[in-house]
């Protein structure tokens, strides 16, 4: 059995670290806090009260970049320091589509100057017609007005390609600037939050809700542009015959009424329809990262029962959407048809008393047909103009989502940390997850050295990890404190906080990048070759990584992905990289080999020289080299020391031991 041996001056320093000086601890196991030599009290408001300086703590690690000399602060930059760095995030702003619409006011003006000149000439073209008429029966030439017929067409239409063009572009930038702030927003949520809302309901935010947003573009242009097209008809209509358009504007006061009935209950159905697709969306993408175990225990059967559940109650709130949808255009055609025949009836009479001229009932029925695409799209894009509020409505119940800090609160420093304070110190910390009844951690206290090798050990569901989430605050503490080099988590900027922090999760997780950028997660500044290069070779990856395409150029995730073992092996070399001054390794030896666990223990080694490092873990081969083990178990420190003292000691960690004892050829 190798070990290192805990005796001499190397073990001395180890428990100095950890705390020094007499420690009462109970010859049997149990909860049993470890203190260090330093007291943890309000230091910056001593020092604020007596006016003294901050002191050095020594010569900062030659790793460290940061070291500055000591300097005497006011009271005032004292108070500063101590307080809350982070202030209570607010929810973003939530989203007007007036002002985003207006985000380019140039472009949108010349859009509805060009589309108000298509309508000019579209109304033109019913008064040329009626000249056109005229001329015929006084048997005049008719060149001049058929070619200022062709000149007012061709100019409408060109008009109206370029307005539609440049609110398109308006529409575009627009779903982009929408897409950017919710996917930024998303990033920053807290990962319990993103964890119940699920991956593919957020999705379909930035997708299908995205696209009905930018439909609310042309709506919005399109609505105003047809109710003016509508009531400069009207008036043009009225001074036609003004009997005539009585007529119209009854039966289009009927069409009127019923389609707004209709378009009430859209609104409605188009939220249901897209919580039905994020639903959809979330099971499938749930299924698809899961479709080697579907595949391996046969379960694709059970798993389209599912997806085909979700899509027929996608199906059925669809189907009345479309029943909706449907109704719309019957109407207007009904309407439509019954103006048509009101219009040709009451005209026909009037022309037989003589009080309408033929020229002017061709010309009022060519606005009356006009008028009806107009009043089609006032009908139908109140329609979209519903599915775009709800649209907008899902969006902003996610941005109003409070993020887990305030975006100032990156650009705030802190200090340097001083050297004579632990890494990490936990104080009566209990914490449960959303949705379970019982505790993960129940009033957890410890401690870890500034520097050195801390493991976290425990039998599975002990809350190992769940301790490791506490101190990169991606959970808060129900109750106690997380403090990280000498401040509170919860005075602690998130940014300058992960900054100094180096995490390997379970999955080993590489985001969609090339191995350069993998490499060179969370650095301040860039890694050159000779670095890349020696991090590679630490962790046995140089050959790996000069088989792919690219070489470090190439992009992960998609065609080239790396095997179980070399992202492990990767996420190591990651942490290598970082200049953190604590490390996080959460299981980080259960895919490698025997050669590969033993450069991992060099690995280890040579960043618990200078940094603390914190790993929870199962092998007996981690346990032996630490500085100090923590025991969990249900949720509670069972007992701390080192490998030695434990196995002597504490009879829940002999039985781990000798479990693995057995459990090992």
């Amino acid at each position: 059995m190798n070990r290192t041996d805990g005796s001499g001056p190397a073990r001395a320093s180890t428990r100095a670290g950890h705390g020094a000086g007499p420690q009462r601890r109970s010859h049997r196991c149990g909860p049993v806090r470890t203190r260090t030599r330093t007291r943890t009290r309000t230091r910056t408001r001593t020092r604020t009260r007596h006016h003294q300086p901050l002191p050095s703590g020594g010569a900062e690690p030659p790793h460290r970049p940061f070291a500055a000399p000591p300097v005497r602060r006011t009271a005032r930059e004292d108070a500063v320091v101590d307080q809350p760095a982070r202030t209570t995030p607010r929810p973003a702003e939530r989203i007007r589509l007036r002002r985003e619409l207006t985000a380019e006011p140039w472009a949108l003006t010349l859009a509805l100057l060009l589309a108000l000149a298509s309508t000019g000439a579209a109304l033109a073209l019913p008064l040329l017609v009626r000249t056109i008429i005229t001329d015929f029966s006084a048997h005049r030439p008719l060149g001049t007005d058929v070619l200022l017929m062709c000149a007012a067409a061709t100019a409408g239409a060109l008009a109206q390609a370029l307005s539609s063009f440049l609110l398109a572009r308006i529409g575009e930038r627009m779903t982009y600037r929408l897409r950017t702030r919710i996917m930024e927003h998303t990033l920053r949520l807290p990962l319990a939050v993103v964890r119940a809302q699920g991956t593919g309901e957020l999705t379909a935010r930035i997708t299908s809700d995205a696209l009905l947003l930018r439909q609310v573009v042309d709506v919005a242009t399109q609505l105003p542009l047809a109710a003016l097209t509508v009531t400069a008809t009207l008036l043009v209509m009225v001074w036609i015959d003004w009997i005539l358009t009585v007529v119209t504007v009854v039966a289009f006061a009927a069409l009127t009424a019923l389609v707004l009935l209709i378009v009430r209950r859209m609104k409605a159905n188009v939220t249901g329809q897209q919580d039905a697709v994020g639903r959809i969306a979330q099971r499938f993408t749930a299924d698809l990262e899961a479709l080697s175990t579907i595949k391996a225990y046969r379960a694709e059967p059970m798993a389209a029962r599912a997806l085909a559940e979700d899509a027929e109650r996608l199906r059925a709130v669809s189907l009345v959407g479309g029943r909706l949808n449907s109704l719309i255009p019957a109407v207007l055609t009904l309407g439509n048809q019954l103006a048509l025949i009101a219009v040709i009836l009451a005209g026909g009479a009037r022309m037989a008393t003589g009080g309408l001229q033929a020229a002017a009932f061709a010309a009022f029925l060519l606005y009356l047909l006009q008028t009806v695409p107009s009043i089609s799209a006032l009908a139908t894009g109140f329609g979209r103009l519903q599915s775009g509020l709800a649209a907008r409505d899902r969006c902003t119940d996610l941005l109003a989502i409070a993020p887990e800090a305030e975006p100032q609160d990156a650009e705030r420093t802190v200090p340097p940390p001083p050297l004579d304070v632990p890494s990490v110190v936990f104080k009566s910390v209990s914490f449960t997850h959303t949705g379970s009844r019982d505790a993960a951690l129940r009033g957890v206290s410890f401690s870890t050295g500034r520097t050195g090798l801390t493991a976290v050990v425990g039998p599975s569901g002990a809350g190992k990890s769940t301790t490791l989430s506490l101190i990169d605050c991606f959970v808060r503490p129900a109750s106690g404190s997380v403090t990280v080099l000498g401040r509170d988590t919860a005075h602690w900027p998130l940014n300058a906080l992960r900054a100094r922090i180096a995490y390997v999760d379970q999955a080993f997780t590489l985001i969609e990048a090339t191995a350069r950028e993998n490499l060179q997660l969370g650095r301040t500044e860039p890694a050159d070759d000779v670095e890349l290069a020696a991090a590679l070779d630490a962790v046995g990856l140089t050959e790996d990584i000069a088989r792919l395409p690219r070489g470090l150029d190439t992009p992960l995730g998609r065609e080239c992905d790396l095997s179980g073992g070399q992202r492990q092996r990767m996420a190591l070399a990651r942490a290598l990289l970082s200049d953190a001054e604590i490390v996080l390794l959460d299981e980080p030896t259960s895919q490698l080999d025997g050669l590969n666990e033993q450069r991992f223990r060099t690995i280890v080694a040579d960043l618990a020289a200078t940094r603390a490092v914190i790993v929870v873990a199962h092998r007996l081969s981690t346990v032996q080299d630490a500085h100090h083990v923590i025991m969990m178990n249900h949720g509670t420190v069972v007992d701390a020391g080192d490998h030695l003292t434990l196995l002597e000691r504490c009879p829940p960690y002999r039985e781990l031991v000798t479990s693995q004892a057995i459990l090992t050829p």
